[in-house]
């Protein structure tokens, strides 16, 4: 049962919660944090698309609200790595058996730790509804900071989205911040790829760099994600959850779990797992009380890990995957004028009808993980360069398909960047096999649209394993995107 109002506000009346919400914003509100806002979330939505001014923080907490702050710091690039069980049939199953998703988590959980203690990063952990939190901070005047502004590769579109897209009393994202975020994007990529290889032979769940559809089991389709999904947009619009918020995602999602579920459900509080084992936390989580004793005996700062950061990005910078970053950004979208010559003109005869059929109704398709992945590894098996792949995505998300607010304060072209890159990357440097790219495997995960289909991927995976075995990814000139399959 979600706790009432009234005592959720005498929950955060506690001085120590008051004290570690505080420490996790860099400073009290609402004079002194080094976040830029906060976005409070209701039992009825998550507000995460509201930002609001530290002016409003006394209210929202007499309202019990969720709380998020923003990734975006006015001191330190905030880096965020989120873990999390998804299960796309039964999504009520993380909360009525956390003991099992937990368990199923710990693989990854364990090479995220190993990956990072390795580099010298001991990061802020902390347990979420689903899954984990890991968060750490590089200074901004830290050469990390320095190296990931260098690294860093923006859209004229996103340059233009920083200098006009404001924060709630007129912030605008500095450029060194705006790059070195798109530099953290890349670096947090090449992690998200080694935890996936160190924890996939371990893990009894398919280990996913998005929440991408995997074949269903008695449970139903379920995977864990290592999601930097985050890195797709602006950091102007990105916030994390706060350690001792109350957590009310489930009520949230009322419409998908059912009241006769929520009204069985015990309260979640998120926490920092800080001295505690796991089947501690998982018991403290739901007690206001062993929540308020927490609270009063650790730190919810966000550590400073600038000189560890150091150590990634060289491991980073000498990669397959930094190599692969080059090569993907060596050329560009065509112009938008160019469009109805080109991307427009893409003939969908040519490609299976699943692939068609998510391009020609991109809304919500091309928006889901699992489909984008799909457009991608077809398109790349017909000689298409990886950043014209991004370029026709882009082309469907900047036209009119009854997006609404979809791309408000958001870039499309960071996005269907984004997607092409992670999707890409993971097939050029091994991480991806193309073990589910068949019909049978789209089946199985659902993303099988078109009915008494004749079509079959098996060719599409065939060309696509030959072009990189003989080096010829992406190696047809745009005006002949468009021929056969067979072999340039």
């Amino acid at each position: 049962m979600i706790p009432s109002v009234s005592e959720r506000r005498q929950y955060y009346a506690n001085p120590a919660i008051r004290k570690r919400l505080a420490d996790f914003l860099g400073g009290e509100p609402p004079d002194h944090t080094t976040a830029v806002f906060f976005s409070p979330g209701t039992e009825w939505e998550s507000g995460y698309r509201s930002p609001h001014p530290f002016t409003d923080w006394a209210e929202w907490l007499d309202l019990g609200a969720e709380l998020n702050r923003s990734l975006w710091d006015t001191q330190s690039l905030v880096a965020h790595l989120d873990i999390e069980y998804v299960n796309f049939d039964f999504p009520a199953h993380p909360y009525l058996a956390a003991e099992r998703i937990f368990a199923c988590q710990q693989p990854v959980v364990g090479a995220v730790q190993s990956l990072l203690a390795e580099c010298g990063i001991a990061p802020l952990h902390l347990l979420t509804g689903r899954g984990h939190h890991f968060v750490w901070r590089m200074d901004r005047s830290t050469p990390a900071f320095a190296r990931l502004r260098g690294l860093g590769w923006m859209a004229n579109s996103l340059r233009r989205l920083y200098a006009y897209h404001r924060g709630p009393v007129g912030e605008t994202v500095p450029p060194d911040f705006g790059a070195a975020f798109s530099g953290l994007g890349l670096v947090m990529e090449y992690l998200a790829q080694r935890v996936k290889v160190l924890s996939a032979p371990e893990c009894s769940l398919p280990v996913e760099l998005a929440a991408i559809e995997a074949g269903g089991g008695r449970r139903g389709r379920e995977v864990i994600a290592v999601d930097i999904t985050e890195y797709a947009d602006p950091l102007s619009t990105r916030v994390i959850r706060m350690p001792f918020s109350v957590y009310l995602k489930p009520w949230q999602q009322r419409y998908l779990l059912g009241d006769p579920t929520l009204a069985a459900l015990e309260p979640i509080f998120l926490i920092p797992l800080q001295g505690i084992s796991l089947r501690e936390g998982l018991t403290i989580r739901r007690d206001s009380q062993a929540v308020q004793e927490l609270a009063a005996r650790v730190s919810t700062a966000i550590p400073d890990a600038s000189e560890g950061m150091e150590s990634l990005i060289q491991t980073y910078r000498q990669s397959a995957l930094a190599r692969f970053h080059t090569w993907f950004h060596s050329q560009d979208h065509d112009a938008e004028s160019d469009w109805p010559a080109t991307y427009d003109q893409t003939p969908f005869a040519m490609l299976p009808p699943c692939a068609g059929h998510i391009l020609t109704v991109p809304n919500d398709l091309l928006l889901r993980p699992g489909c984008v992945e799909r457009v991608v590894r077809v398109l790349l098996s017909l000689g298409w360069h990886p950043r014209h792949i991004a370029g026709l995505i882009r082309s469907k998300y900047e036209h009119d398909h009854s997006w609404g607010r979809q791309w408000t304060d958001s870039d499309p072209a960071t996005r269907a960047d984004f997607y092409a890159r992670v999707f890409t990357g993971a097939f050029v440097t091994g991480v991806d096999d193309l073990v589910d790219f068949n019909c049978q495997s789209a089946r199985e995960e659902g993303l099988c649209f078109v009915e008494n289909c004749r079509e079959n991927l098996a060719p599409f995976r065939t060309s696509l394993i030959h072009r990189k075995h003989y080096e010829r990814l992406g190696c047809r000139p745009f005006n002949r995107l468009f021929l056969s399959t067979e072999h340039s």
